[in-house]
């Protein structure tokens, strides 16, 4: 930008401009009126109808990037007057068309109109100095106010002359605006200096450059939304009051208008408060009050049927016209704000680049006044509800806002620090940082020093405290969640679910199948979202498989599809563990972080037990009395309320949601670097540790989701429920209680013996089934599963064990060069990595277990096939950890056979002339 204050003549463009831009706004969107007739006449559906619609916002947008680049070439004034005639002559044409194919065709020149806002933007900005753009180009924006001036004068003419007169009478009016706009007005002060110069404009090349920036794309989708959403709705709007209201084109268009004035008008305070208060604040607003009104807006009227004491209570829930028109109209109030501050950004950060990059962040807003409408047509069409526009709504202002706060997060991230006080004196950075403006982030500890000990003393060890006893909780309730349907599928026959056994182990399955999938990525998200934000986020996701699940069980004939969703949304709580422990990672120094990651993962395990107890007794008794619903009547003649299994959890994580939100705190800068830890996908070893953690975690969390159905079917006779607790029970406890083995003994030596006794205990299970007809053949069966669990809990604790010692001998050979301080840093980042991505993948043991189960008994009959299986992995187990890692020239040999004191962890540093450096394992580390 050349122009450093306001020059003379400033105050004519802008107005000026505005005027002429209400002008081409109220032709761009004359379809919204007059395609309503047009419809009528033609007999279009309403998939024709969004098209003809959304077509002229099609041209409008794909025209903006090269309009708003020949504003900066060739000034404002030339193409701004060319385009406002070209979009007259198109107007004028449409009233000659008969057919819907020439409809659609002089429609694309309609569009041209909608261009002129990419001219009109960066014609404005060059008359105005920075700290004045977002004002200016707010009042010009609230030129948007045409789509109401098409919608309060458009009927009448409509009414009283017919669609034709109304396209002859925009287009006359729009050309007469064309020729006093090019008398009264002025070239920018910015294009008369480069003539001056005998400068050439900058290449088109040039002009692009700024677009391959992804700050620029992100601003486009949220443009995508405040703009094209708006003009969609003011395309839409007449169309579904006169669909859900039964109301005339007349009275449609009056209260369309109240969406379309305050979405227009107020743009201009948008752009004030955008210079006042800075952009990112009035963004939040927008997308936080654009949430809340849409999901209001997307309920559909609905019919409820309660089976009260005294019989049904019959009620519905429908938005009438009147909070309809209230709704509305405050989500157009926002949007219109929105609109100002996302311009606001544009010429503070590319402002030699106004034309191109406003030009490409209008295109996109326009294409999705074009695409919206039509996507509004098609999904009434395919739904049949009248409210799937306002659904489609609501998702992207989700994304826009998550992508928003990503990019936020990321920055405050790299602002931490000294770095703060640095950041350039950009209006919307600096309110978001400036304690004087907003005061301290709630929960956000811009200072965390866990490693030095005078903090860790007197500040640091009671917030790490109370951010681990609130994350305990909430990872226990996000196990039991988790493993919910390990007791609810073996309940369902009785009540009169007629799914087959194969279908039932599906359901047991599939939520660790979602489980270990989002492990992988809730293992990113702590350092982009917070982890006081992600641990509320997370917990409160989890209402919805338990309302789901309280729902879904008292009606015989829900679909089954419907109880696979449920089961896949269970496993939110499988992925909870990564974050989890990704979060409370942050809050200890090493030497205290093992202690605490022990004790967030131990007791959160508890919660598979705490299911498989609680559940079995909940069931049995009306907890929730009325509320909780009716019972269901199992074949045995006896009542069951089944869907206490949902209920129950509902309380415990409303409390423990708000214990997060309120509680637990964010570090600024906590972050984790993907590409430093991307390096563990060359290591074999991690891959090597995939496959055995999978034998011991993923035996554990898949016996734990199988188990209860295993013994229901294979034992009808016993009722095993009340027991099946005691193994996930003994696994968890025996982690925690045995990692001293693999201290004193080598962590490779163990997982042998482990992988040995599991063996047997298969072995032992195969032996009981053959026999399951004698009596007490089910207690063999049982102890056998007890100790395949307790195994696995031994095996959890030296499987991990195993990795910070192969990996501290790797790292020395593989850089040699680093010194011996380095090679330890490196290690240590290595081992964390791995242990994350092998606790994912062996997450997936809760999938596999009981699918196969239920695949070997759907072939065969019984479970067998799945056992003998699992049998041959763990004897691969065996030869995999004898083969690399114990055996004669075994990475790990000379370590474990060092003797007691040398077992472990044991790092030699004799080059250095130290003594070897203990540096121990906790066995709570093990997932």
């Amino acid at each position: 930008m050349t122009t450093t204050r306001s020059t003379p003549g400033a105050n004519r463009a802008l107005w000026l401009s505005t005027v002429a831009f209400t002008v081409c706004f109220a032709v761009w969107t004359i379809f919204a009126i007059i395609g309503v007739r047009i419809q009528e006449n033609l007999g279009l559906n309403e998939t024709e109808f969004g098209l003809l619609v959304g077509t002229p916002i099609l041209t409008g947008s794909l025209s903006r990037i090269l309009l708003g680049i020949w504003t900066d070439q060739y000034g404002g004034r030339v193409v701004y007057v060319l385009t406002m005639l070209s979009a007259a002559a198109a107007t004028f044409l449409l009233s000659l068309a008969t057919t819907y194919p020439w409809m659609l065709v002089a429609a694309l020149g309609v569009g041209l109109a909608g261009g002129s806002f990419a001219v009109g933007i960066a014609y404005v900005s060059k008359w105005f100095p920075p700290e004045k753009q977002g004002t200016a180009l707010g009042i010009f924006g609230a030129g948007n106010v045409g789509a109401a001036v098409t919608k309060f004068v458009a009927p009448f003419v409509l009414v009283a002359f017919g669609w034709q007169m109304v396209a002859v009478a925009w287009a006359s009016v729009l050309a007469i605006t064309a020729i006093v706009f090019w008398l009264a007005t002025d070239d920018d002060p910015e294009i008369k200096a480069r003539r001056a110069r005998n400068e050439k404009p900058r290449s088109l090349l040039a002009q692009l450059e700024p677009l391959r920036h992804q700050q620029v794309w992100r601003f486009s989708l949220y443009y995508f939304f405040v703009f094209g959403g708006f003009v969609a709705l003011a395309l839409w709007l007449p169309r579904y009051m006169i669909g859900v209201y039964k109301l005339d084109i007349e009275t449609a268009g009056m209260l369309a208008a109240l969406y379309s004035i305050p979405a227009s008008l107020f743009r201009a305070y948008g752009g004030h408060l955008s210079d006042r208060y800075g952009a990112r604040t009035v963004m939040y607003w927008t997308f936080g009050v654009s949430l809340v009104c849409l999901l209001m807006l997307s309920y559909p009227q609905t019919d409820y049927v309660i089976h009260g004491i005294k019989g049904p209570i019959s009620f519905s829930t429908q938005m009438n016209l009147i909070p309809f028109v209230v709704t509305i109209f405050v989500l157009g109030f926002f949007m219109s704000l929105g609109k100002a501050a996302v311009y606001k950004y544009i010429p503070v950060y590319y402002g030699n680049n106004v034309g191109s990059v406003g030009g490409l962040v209008g295109m996109i807003g326009g294409l999705g006044g074009f695409v919206l409408p039509l996507a509004f047509g098609i999904m009434a069409d395919l739904t049949s509800i009248w409210t799937s526009c306002f659904m489609l709504l609501f998702l992207i202002v989700a994304v826009s806002l998550a992508w928003m706060h990503f990019s936020i997060r990321h920055m405050e991230q790299r602002a931490a620090g000294d770095v703060l006080a640095k950041l350039p004196p950009l209006a919307e950075l600096e309110h978001a940082h400036s304690h004087e403006e907003h005061g301290p982030h709630h929960g956000l500890i811009e200072d965390w020093r866990p490693e030095d000990e005078t903090f860790w003393e007197t500040t640091g060890r009671r917030i790490a405290r109370r951010n681990l006893w609130i994350s305990v909780p909430a990872l226990l309730l996000a196990f039991a969640v988790w493993m919910v349907w390990s007791v609810v599928v073996a309940k369902l026959p009785a009540i009169g679910f007629t799914y087959s056994t194969d279908q039932l182990f599906w359901l047991a399955a599939l939520p660790g199948l979602s489980g270990a999938t989002f492990r992988i990525f809730y293992s990113f998200m702590v350092p982009i979202f917070g982890g006081r934000l992600w641990t509320a986020l997370t917990t409160a996701s989890l209402l919805i498989p338990a309302f789901g699940i309280g729902y879904a069980v008292q009606n015989p004939d829900t679909p089954y599809l419907l109880f696979l969703i449920l089961a896949l949304l269970c496993g939110f709580g499988g992925g909870n563990f990564a974050s989890s422990m990704a979060n409370i990672s942050f809050f200890f120094p090493k030497k205290e972080k093992g202690n605490a990651l022990a004790l967030n993962a131990g007791l959160g395990n508890l919660g598979v037990s705490v299911v498989q107890f609680v559940v079995p007794l909940v069931i049995t008794a009306g907890v929730f009395g009325v509320v909780g619903g009716e019972p269901q009547t199992t074949s045995e003649g006896t009542r069951l309320w089944l869907q206490n299994a949902g209920f129950i959890w509902v309380p415990f994580l409303l409390v423990t949601t708000v214990a997060a939100w309120i509680g637990m705190n964010d570090i600024a800068s906590a972050k984790a670097s993907f590409s430093e830890q991307a390096v563990i996908f060359q290591r074999k070893h991690n891959w090597i540790m995939c496959w055995l953690y999978t034998g011991t975690f993923g035996s554990f969390i898949g016996y734990s989701a199988g188990f209860p159905l295993l013994a229901k079917t294979q034992f009808p006779e016993v009722n095993s429920l009340p027991l099946v607790f005691l193994g996930p029970l003994v696994g968890a406890l025996s982690r925690a209680a045995t990692g001293w083995i693999a201290d004193r003994w080598g962590g490779g030596r163990v997982t042998i013996w482990v992988f040995t006794v599991m063996i047997a205990a298969v072995a032992g299970v195969l032996f009981f089934l053959g026999i399951k007809d004698q009596p007490n053949a089910f207690w063999g069966f049982f102890a056998m599963f007890l100790l395949l669990f307790f195994a696995t809990g031994v095996g959890n604790a030296s499987t991990f064990q195993m990795i910070p010692a192969i990996m501290r001998k790797e790292v020395g050979r593989l850089m040699p060069g680093l010194s011996a301080a380095e090679q330890t840093r490196h290690a240590d980042k290595e081992s964390a990595a791995i242990i994350g991505f092998t606790s994912a993948v062996a997450a997936y043991g809760a999938f596999f277990i009981p699918k196969a189960y239920g695949s070997s008994i759907a072939a065969t009959g019984g479970p067998e096939l799945a056992l003998w299986g699992f049998l041959g992995f763990y004897a691969t187990c065996i030869a995999v950890t004898w083969w690399f890692y114990t055996r004669r020239g075994g990475l790990l040999h000379d370590i474990e056979r060092g003797g007691p004191s040398d077992s472990g962890t044991r790092r030699k540093t004799a080059e250095a002339g130290k003594p070897a450096e203990v540096v121990p394992v906790p066995a709570g580390v093990s997932r």
